[in-house]
């Protein structure tokens, strides 16, 4: 091992080499101070990770007062000091936070002897702005740092979801919050089939996935959900991700998704095994962006520990490529309109205040064929505000009007037409 410098910090070096001077000069002040907080042979190091996100995830676990850190100088007095702006993994929050960034600082974390300091210069008469060096007595003590703030971030996520969603600025993270009080009792669906989903899951998930290691099965799974809108795919999902104990990661797919962007989905999830992607709207995969996608879905490094859930609304839409080829979608699940039974049971919790007999529940759930649980949701609330104010129902007139809006809406005939989608 070398340990000797053709130019060390101790020499001149401005006349010969007089840019590195200045770079040398400001590594030569932060190594001092972070001597004078615990002596030792400080290194500086260069992190390459396949998750970009590192960084962020480590100013996230900061302001969550889960990473212990100390601010042991500010680089340059004429440069800003605090930073106010919004929390950027807080979905739909403008409000202005006095917010810890690497910016113009020098970090420590005394649990684990690293710290990190943007290497920014100024020159001339503009700052030039480097990446975020860390420094660390041994690439040891610096895998133990990745390692401790991975293990964090997932236990962050095992109590809210992860929202990720392509813009032309890369890829934008988001904190949906704690799950709702949405339990398994609350999905309607046939039994069968919601037994085939749970149980795919469970085991998955039972005995950190001993079911695939006792069979010799890659530990990966995908399914998918097909449907017309509104017959509770994301309800389904959303039982699914607050019933687990695994990390969830929902992907929002859109016109800016690219290779890029996929892998950096991939690696994320995997760096979080296991766990859950669920892919929303996975029609809309650019087409440009197909392959890419095909050989991370194809990928046993990529979904080792990675149950992913596809949803759309659009089967026919799909490329036959993602769903007819094991190891990629294992299982297509049709969420199907409700049927008669299915629906009365609906109503049947949706009508706390009794405001229909048990006759008018039965016959509404027979004249409101083909419509959606979420159209029967938006019909039990038309019909109790007739109640509330005319104490009339009038619910005939009102499924006759969802059932004339669906006509008029309808794209496809799901349940009539011939799908096979490759199964």
């Amino acid at each position: 091992m070398i340990y000797s410098y053709l130019y060390p910090f101790t020499e001149d070096v401005s006349k010969e080499l007089p840019n590195y001077a200045e770079y040398a000069s400001f590594f030569k002040r932060i190594t001092h101070i972070l001597n004078e907080r615990i002596e030792t042979t400080w290194r500086p190091l260069k992190l390459v990770l396949n998750n970009s996100q590192f960084d962020q995830h480590i100013i996230e676990l900061m302001h969550k007062d889960l990473l212990k850190f100390e601010v042991l100088t500010y680089l340059y007095e004429a440069e800003p000091t605090y930073n106010l702006e919004p929390l950027s993994w807080l979905q739909q929050d403008d409000a202005l936070h006095e917010f810890i960034t690497f910016d113009n600082k020098l970090i420590y974390y005394p649990d684990y002897e690293v710290a990190i300091a943007p290497a920014t210069l100024f020159c001339e008469d503009s700052w030039r702005e480097e990446e975020i060096c860390y420094f660390a007595p041994s690439s040891k003590h610096m895998k133990k740092f990745i390692d401790g703030v991975n293990k964090q971030l997932r236990n962050v996520l095992m109590s809210q979801v992860s929202y990720l969603v392509d813009t032309d600025d890369g890829l934008r993270r988001s904190n949906l919050g704690e799950y709702g009080d949405i339990s398994r009792e609350d999905v309607f669906l046939d039994e069968q089939l919601k037994r085939n989903i749970f149980r795919s899951i469970d085991e998955f998930f039972k005995d950190d996935g001993q079911f695939y290691k006792h069979y010799n099965i890659p530990y990966k799974r995908g399914i998918l959900l097909y449907g017309s809108p509104g017959n509770g795919k994301t309800t389904l999902v959303k039982s699914i991700t607050g019933s687990v104990d695994a990390p969830v990661v929902y992907w929002q797919i859109t016109e800016h998704t690219d290779s890029e962007s996929i892998q950096e989905v991939f690696r994320l999830v995997s760096s979080l095994s296991p766990a859950i992607l669920v892919i929303e709207d996975i029609e809309s995969m650019p087409e440009y962006a197909r392959s890419v996608f095909l050989n991370a879905l194809d990928g046993a490094q990529s979904r080792h520990g990675v149950f992913v859930i596809g949803t759309t609304n659009y089967p026919e839409r799909i490329d036959p490529a993602l769903i007819n080829r094991a190891g990629r979608f294992d299982r297509a699940y049709e969420i199907k309109n409700p049927n008669k039974e299915m629906r009365l049971h609906y109503l049947q919790k949706l009508d706390q205040q009794h405001i229909f007999t048990e006759e008018q529940l039965e016959h509404a759930a027979k004249l409101s064929k083909k419509l959606s649980m979420s159209q029967l949701n938006e019909f039990y609330i038309s019909v109790a505000l007739n109640w509330h104010y005319d104490q009339e129902l009038n619910y005939e007139e009102v499924i006759t009007d969802l059932q004339k809006q669906r006509k008029n809406t309808e794209r496809n005939e799901w349940e009539e037409d011939e799908h096979t989608i490759g199964f």
